[in-house]
């Protein structure tokens, strides 16, 4: 059970932010729900994670794969119950998601895969990612998507870690949007 109760809905200070995020996504999600305590800091958050997954031009099976990597050195169940379908919808395989724990030992990926899954481990475990790293990257990666890699890397270190630092679960009851 999450750490926090989950915000009202229904508040006055939130109420469009939670029709936007509603029109968008269909639904407020667990953690758009605790974000919502904090009406600026879920508006930001929205515009932030929406550019990431829907306005840049690093390939969705490359953004999916780090973000369920992340999810995996994280212990974020939440954050890989929600992208485990995108990840499959996008080109990711099951047998990937399977070995994500291993993938260093693996048959599964590809040089590129390897490249990507190499960074999001250095910027998940360390912070500081090596310049052989990188420049592994250089050779699939232009510097635009180089950079989304890992806005969105980042990114997602951010939201396993505003799960986990709440308990957000995908089974807490809460209020729901009348």
């Amino acid at each position: 059970m999450a750490r926090l109760p989950y915000a009202d809905l229904s508040a006055p200070e939130g109420k469009p932010l939670v029709d936007r995020i509603v029109a968008e996504r269909g639904s407020v999600l667990h953690l758009y729900q605790m974000l919502l305590h904090s009406p600026p800091v879920a508006e930001g958050w929205l515009g932030y994670l929406t550019a990431i997954r829907q306005k840049c031009s690093l390939s969705p099976a490359l953004r999916e794969l780090v973000i369920m990597r992340v999810a995996v050195i994280n212990g974020a169940p939440y954050e890989a119950e929600q992208h485990a379908p995108i990840a499959l919808k996008e080109g990711v395989t099951q047998g990937q998601l399977d070995e994500l724990t291993g993938w260093e030992t693996s048959a599964q990926y590809t040089p590129q895969q390897r490249a990507v899954l190499e960074l999001a481990d250095g910027m998940t475990k360390n912070v500081q990612v090596p310049k052989a790293a990188v420049a592994a990257l250089r050779e699939f990666l232009g510097d635009r998507e180089l950079v989304e890699l890992v806005a969105t890397v980042a990114a997602y270190n951010m939201v396993s870690r505003f799960l986990e630092a709440l308990d957000i679960h995908s089974d807490d009851e809460r209020p729901v949007l009348g």
